[in-house]
């Protein structure tokens, strides 16, 4: 479990320079089936970038967008499924890195959908720009207008379905986690749509950008320490071995048999505090590293 939660620290693949954009990881824009994880929560991602749709009566809901390419893939889909584009009311961003937002311009114009972001990553957004000193130099996507701001705590409801924001700033400025509470054969289960918490190149000594960088990343695991998940979904399916757990729900009978692989009250803790010592590592690394 560790290697698979680090293969993003360890790779630096969160986002890449313009130059290096054209040999950016192909599995981030592949096509990957659609699939239930548990109740009204979908998967519609490509095979390398979690993407999630949330339904409703009323509505759906979808947190990010993949890459500028991979938004076809989303696309697609969520009509496999049987969903109608133009039923999305909101989507949500977890953090602005082109891996993740770059396809956020085309979705916002094919679903008519409303885009919720933190205040601190709306600039980097409209203006279609990685912001903050990186190793890897900056990054590039199609700009998109944010149409409503969330904070600490603020939610997004739909029907019976709300979304929760927990601001876990670092890996961007306005990195946003979010919560909500699912039925699992009429058991609550508490997911966490969790933001990228690896440095993956951010400059951690005198970034000039981002100067409170280090105490926003110790703001983030400090508050991820202190909620309670049973799922666990990431923006990088590999990050919590989505693939394996996938592999096995197909083998059973959902939702009258029992099992459920994606849930696992331990896998949470496990992440934070692995994610947390990896950042100070790298932070005792920099910080070596400039005396």
């Amino acid at each position: 479990m560790k290697s698979a939660f680090f293969a993003l620290a360890a790779f630096g693949l969160s986002f890449l320079s313009p130059a290096a954009q054209a040999d950016e990881d192909p599995s981030w824009s592949a096509p990957h089936e659609p699939y239930r994880i548990v109740d009204n929560i979908w998967y519609v991602g490509t095979q390398g970038i979690g993407v999630y749709l949330i339904t409703t009566n009323q509505g759906h809901m979808l947190i990010d967008g993949a890459t500028e390419d991979g938004a076809a893939v989303v696309e697609a889909n969520i009509k496999t499924l049987g969903f109608d584009l133009k039923d999305i009311k909101y989507i949500v961003e977890t953090h602005a890195h082109y891996d993740h937002v770059g396809g956020l311009a085309r979705l916002k114009a094919s679903t008519g959908a409303e885009l919720v972001a933190s205040i601190p990553d709306r600039p980097a957004l409209e203006a279609g720009a990685h912001d903050g000193d990186n190793t890897n130099g900056p990054a590039t996507f199609p700009a998109v207008k944010v149409d409503r701001i969330v904070g600490e705590g603020g939610t997004i409801t739909l029907a019976d379905s709300t979304l929760m924001a927990r601001l876990t700033p670092g890996h961007t400025k306005g990195a946003t986690s979010w919560t909500m509470t699912v039925l699992d054969n009429g058991q609550p289960r508490r997911v966490m749509f969790v933001s990228s918490m690896t440095v993956a190149g951010n400059v951690l000594v005198d970034n000039k950008a981002y100067p409170h960088i280090v105490r926003d990343y110790r703001i983030a695991f400090d508050r991820l320490e202190t909620i309670d998940v049973d799922i666990l979904l990431t923006s990088h399916p590999s990050v919590a071995n989505m693939e394996a757990k996938y592999l096995k729900q197909k083998t059973i009978k959902y939702p009258e048999d029992k099992a459920q692989p994606f849930v696992d009250p331990t896998e949470f803790p496990r992440f934070v505090a692995q994610s947390r010592a990896a950042f100070e590592a790298e932070l005792a690394r920099q910080e070596s590293a400039r005396k």
